[in-house]
Protein backbone atom coordinates (compact mmCIF):
# COMPACT_ATOMS: atom_id res chain seq x y z
CA UNK A 1 0.00 0.00 0.00
CA UNK A 2 2.80 2.52 0.89
CA UNK A 3 4.41 1.68 -1.98
CA UNK A 4 1.14 2.49 -4.60
CA UNK A 5 0.86 5.88 -2.32
CA UNK A 6 4.73 6.74 -3.09
CA UNK A 7 4.18 5.62 -7.22
CA UNK A 8 1.10 8.06 -7.35
CA UNK A 9 2.28 10.96 -5.48
CA UNK A 10 6.20 10.46 -7.40
CA UNK A 11 3.88 10.40 -10.66
CA UNK A 12 1.23 13.60 -9.96
CA UNK A 13 4.05 15.76 -9.11
CA UNK A 14 5.98 16.28 -12.72
CA UNK A 15 2.37 16.19 -14.03
CA UNK A 16 0.87 18.75 -12.17
CA UNK A 17 4.62 20.46 -12.70
CA UNK A 18 4.12 20.04 -16.43
CA UNK A 19 0.02 21.53 -16.46
CA UNK A 20 1.60 24.75 -14.06
CA UNK A 21 4.66 24.92 -16.55
CA UNK A 22 2.18 25.37 -19.71
CA UNK A 23 0.03 28.39 -18.19
CA UNK A 24 2.91 31.00 -17.92
CA UNK A 25 4.69 30.50 -21.31
CA UNK A 26 3.17 33.57 -22.80
CA UNK A 27 4.88 35.43 -20.32
CA UNK A 28 7.70 33.90 -19.88
CA UNK A 29 8.52 34.08 -23.72
CA UNK A 30 7.34 38.10 -23.53
CA UNK A 31 10.11 38.40 -20.34
CA UNK A 32 12.77 37.82 -22.79
CA UNK A 33 11.75 41.32 -24.11
CA UNK A 34 12.35 42.50 -28.06
CA UNK A 35 13.77 38.93 -29.57
CA UNK A 36 13.36 38.02 -32.80
CA UNK A 37 10.44 36.15 -34.49
CA UNK A 38 12.26 32.81 -34.65
CA UNK A 39 13.69 33.35 -31.48
CA UNK A 40 10.44 33.79 -29.53
CA UNK A 41 9.05 30.57 -31.03
CA UNK A 42 11.80 28.37 -30.28
CA UNK A 43 11.45 29.76 -26.73
CA UNK A 44 7.75 28.95 -26.90
CA UNK A 45 8.23 25.45 -28.21
CA UNK A 46 10.83 24.68 -25.87
CA UNK A 47 8.81 25.33 -22.95
CA UNK A 48 5.78 23.77 -24.45
CA UNK A 49 7.91 20.75 -24.94
CA UNK A 50 9.15 20.65 -21.38
CA UNK A 51 5.71 20.58 -19.57
CA UNK A 52 4.62 18.46 -22.05
CA UNK A 53 7.52 15.79 -21.44
CA UNK A 54 6.86 16.37 -17.82
CA UNK A 55 2.92 15.26 -17.92
CA UNK A 56 3.94 12.40 -20.34
CA UNK A 57 6.47 10.72 -17.87
CA UNK A 58 4.16 11.14 -15.08
CA UNK A 59 1.37 9.78 -16.90
CA UNK A 60 3.02 6.73 -18.05
CA UNK A 61 4.53 6.29 -14.12
CA UNK A 62 0.87 6.40 -13.27
CA UNK A 63 -0.83 4.41 -16.01
CA UNK A 64 1.64 1.84 -14.74
CA UNK A 65 0.46 2.09 -10.92
CA UNK A 66 -2.87 2.33 -12.03
CA UNK A 67 -2.88 -0.89 -14.68
CA UNK A 68 -0.44 -2.98 -12.66
CA UNK A 69 1.88 -2.16 -10.72
CA UNK A 70 3.73 -5.06 -10.09
CA UNK A 71 3.80 -6.16 -13.97
CA UNK A 72 7.66 -6.28 -15.60
CA UNK A 73 6.93 -4.13 -18.42
CA UNK A 74 5.73 -1.42 -15.65
CA UNK A 75 8.44 -1.59 -13.64
CA UNK A 76 10.92 -0.82 -17.00
CA UNK A 77 8.33 2.07 -17.36
CA UNK A 78 9.24 3.23 -13.84
CA UNK A 79 12.50 2.74 -14.59
CA UNK A 80 12.24 5.14 -17.87
CA UNK A 81 10.64 7.39 -16.10
CA UNK A 82 12.99 7.81 -13.23
CA UNK A 83 16.20 8.08 -15.57
CA UNK A 84 14.00 10.95 -17.81
CA UNK A 85 13.66 12.71 -14.74
CA UNK A 86 16.69 12.86 -13.32
CA UNK A 87 17.98 13.93 -17.07
CA UNK A 88 15.58 16.53 -16.86
CA UNK A 89 16.87 17.35 -13.32
CA UNK A 90 20.84 17.58 -14.69
CA UNK A 91 19.27 19.62 -17.12
CA UNK A 92 18.02 21.97 -14.67
CA UNK A 93 20.57 21.75 -12.65
CA UNK A 94 23.08 23.58 -15.54
CA UNK A 95 20.36 25.74 -16.77
CA UNK A 96 17.67 26.95 -14.86
CA UNK A 97 18.72 26.45 -11.28
CA UNK A 98 20.70 29.11 -12.34
CA UNK A 99 17.98 31.71 -12.41
CA UNK A 100 16.95 33.80 -9.65
CA UNK A 101 13.23 33.80 -9.91
CA UNK A 102 12.14 30.43 -7.59
CA UNK A 103 10.19 28.48 -9.77
CA UNK A 104 12.99 27.76 -12.01
CA UNK A 105 15.28 26.60 -9.16
CA UNK A 106 12.12 24.60 -8.03
CA UNK A 107 12.81 22.31 -11.34
CA UNK A 108 16.02 20.03 -9.84
CA UNK A 109 14.43 19.09 -6.44
CA UNK A 110 10.75 18.57 -8.18
CA UNK A 111 12.14 16.25 -10.59
CA UNK A 112 14.76 14.36 -8.39
CA UNK A 113 12.08 14.37 -5.50
CA UNK A 114 9.82 12.61 -7.96
CA UNK A 115 12.06 9.77 -9.43
CA UNK A 116 12.86 9.08 -5.91
CA UNK A 117 9.35 8.42 -4.94
CA UNK A 118 8.88 6.39 -8.12
CA UNK A 119 12.15 4.28 -7.14
CA UNK A 120 11.11 4.19 -3.74
CA UNK A 121 7.86 3.03 -4.88
CA UNK A 122 8.59 -0.06 -7.20
CA UNK A 123 11.14 -1.48 -5.00
CA UNK A 124 9.19 -1.48 -1.85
Amino acid sequence: MANTVLLWIGSLLPILWGIAHLFPTGSIVRGFGSISDDNRRIITMEWIAEGLALIFIGSAALTATIVEPAARVSFALYWVCVVALNVLSIVSLFTGFRIRFLPFRLCPPIFTGSSILILLGMLL
